[in-house]
């Protein structure tokens, strides 16, 4: 877990006439501290501005005349002192500047804003940009909808039905879409002129069938759909969509086995290891229900065996226009190394070798390695450059193997592989999200229905990240109808949150995450600051105080990993 330095301090002005306080900015960050290291006082600063001296005087008088304790100068305590000490004054004015609906004697059309968005909330780009709100009648979408035709979106809405109560819910100047994220058939003319997709939408029943129809396959179809318009979009500009995958191999005849090498090798070099010789083997072969295996074993002390290939890229395609790989494997749960080698095509004596571990579990599963996943064997070397990557090595060795338990109960030789491989993929590169997935923690949902709800959402979630598609998936805790804005934010990964958050800042944090770069490919957990419970103390997660005027979003997602 990365651990930063850099301390936001609070900034308040407060004016010298009694009767006036203005609120400048209120940014507060408490990075992640370990437990040993709370009760240095050097590591926050409170800095009060007052144009009043009289003021300041008053106010040391009072510190020396009170004797410090130790919350006083714990920098966790006094983040969290200060939050509440400011909270009425922070709720009064986050009132400022907010629109709400009109009443019907001045307007029929509700929230419409007549001479656009106004300069405090609008977005460079955002009236070029339509955004679709899958489920924008949930409780969440609600308040999506409106935030994004303040700040100057266009907005689709996909809903199941146009009646009278639908169009009620929503503004005017919304366009609705009739479908069901059941039937991919009904999601073409909803995608049709969007350039990024918020999916809100989930299940009104803990039935399974409606689960996977709307948790799981609906995003798969969404995805799908986005995917194809983009396709063929560059169609019709001669092109090749941005967001497309390049496929590297897909095995599915034996043909497609030309060029990859099975090998074995050991780690010792020198005749030592004659004596650790205890067999190994590997092969690559297609079988006869028409799946691409490589199988074998390692006996010997230091070995290892390997599935090597040349890569040969269409004409035009490098690596370095692309985010990572993925892999589409199945087999006993083993783990492997994925080895690059990088270096000039015309001498290969002069390439450098990049690795990076990948687990797999038994069954199929797709594993989404990103480039800087990869590290130099050599410690000198420089960083990995894609463009000059061209060869592609899965590497199987004995050691660091986890135990995993077959169907049967029975445990297996940690020595013995099986890797059965569908497909290696690149996938593209971007700077921003192009799909915002709500899920949720399974904290507030019934102990009963939480197992299967939960596994509708994880599948749901597997599948934007195999699209390939630009993804931000936000779990929050149990939402709950409140204003936004009025406290400190949580965000995490690790499943270890378990507090509430109003639908305005899940909202919000959806707006944010459309431009945000450090929002694009992670998943995260998000909720209310909480104060952990005796004993559970360990950390101090990444809080951070909503603010208009600051992106509270890029300091907290920058600690959290990619690709989770």
């Amino acid at each position: 877990m990365a651990v930063s330095n850099n301390r936001a301090p609070l900034t308040l002005q407060i004016g010298s006439n009694s009767n006036s306080l203005n609120l400048v900015g209120l940014h507060l960050s408490c990075d992640w501290i370990p437990r040993s290291r709370r009760c240095r006082p050097n590591q926050r600063s409170l800095v009060v501005r007052s144009e009043s001296r009289g003021q300041e005087e008053r106010t040391k008088q009072q510190q020396q005349q009170s004797p410090l304790t130790l919350e006083d100068v714990n920098p966790v305590g006094l983040g969290r002192r200060s939050r509440q000490m400011f909270d009425e004054v922070w709720r009064k004015f986050s009132e400022l500047g907010q629109i709400s609906r009109t009443r019907e004697s001045e307007t029929d059309d509700g929230l419409l804003l007549k001479d656009g968005p106004s300069c405090e909330f609008s977005v460079p780009g955002a009236p070029d940009t339509t955004v679709l709100v899958v489920g924008a009648t949930s409780r969440v979408g609600r308040v999506l909808v409106r935030k994004l035709m303040i700040r100057g979106y266009k907005v689709k809405a996909l809903v199941r039905k146009d009646d009278q109560t639908v169009i009620d819910m929503l503004p005017r100047s919304v366009g609705l879409v009739v479908g069901d994220v059941g039937e991919p058939s009904t999601l073409r003319a909803a995608v049709e002129g969007c350039n990024k997709i918020i999916y809100c939408a989930t299940a009104r029943s803990a039935i399974t069938g409606d689960l996977n129809r709307v948790d799981y396959q609906g995003v798969a179809n969404v995805s799908k759909a986005f995917q194809d318009y983009n396709n063929r979009l560059a169609q019709l500009r001669a092109g090749k969509s941005s967001k497309s995958k390049l496929l590297i191999a897909k095995f599915k005849s034996p043909e497609c086995l030309e060029g990859w090498e099975a090998r074995k090798g050991t780690y010792f070099q020198d005749v030592i290891a004659t004596k650790y010789e205890g067999g190994m083997d590997a092969k690559f072969e297609f079988t006869e229900i028409g799946s691409a295996v490589f199988s074998g074993y390692v006996y010997s002390r230091g070995g290892y065996v390997e599935l090597s290939k040349r890569l040969s890229l269409p004409l035009g395609r490098t690596l370095d226009r692309y985010d990572g790989l993925v892999f589409s494997l199945g087999g006993n749960g083993r783990s492997y190394v994925i080895i690059l080698e990088a270096g000039p095509m015309a001498d290969t004596s002069q390439s450098k070798l990049y690795f990076a571990r990948i687990n797999t579990k038994v069954g199929f599963c797709r594993v989404r390695v990103p480039f800087s996943a990869f590290r130099s064997v050599k410690p000198d070397d420089p960083p990995l450059d894609p463009f000059l990557v061209h060869t592609l090595t899965i590497r199987f060795e004995p050691r660091r193997q986890r135990q995993v338990e077959a169907s049967n109960g029975v445990s297996q030789d940690l020595r013995s592989f099986k890797l059965i491989i569908e497909y290696i993929k690149a996938l593209p590169t971007g700077s921003e999200t192009d799909f915002i997935l709500i899920s949720c923690t399974g904290y507030g949902i019934e102990s009963t229905r939480r197992e299967q709800v939960l596994r509708a959402k994880k599948a749901g979630e597997d599948s934007l990240r195999r699209s390939g598609l630009g993804y931000t998936i936000i779990r929050p805790g149990p939402l709950q109808e409140e204003p936004g804005g009025q406290r400190a934010l949580i965000f995490d990964q690790g499943n270890r949150i378990s507090q509430g958050i109003s639908c305005a800042d899940v909202a919000d944090i959806c707006v944010k995450a459309l431009h945000d770069t450090t929002a694009r490919n992670k998943s995260f957990d998000v909720c209310y600051e909480y104060v952990a419970e005796q004993g559970n103390e360990l950390y101090e997660l990444v809080a951070h105080l909503p603010d208009k005027a600051n992106n509270y979003l890029a300091p907290a997602l920058s600690v959290l990993e990619k690709n989770t």
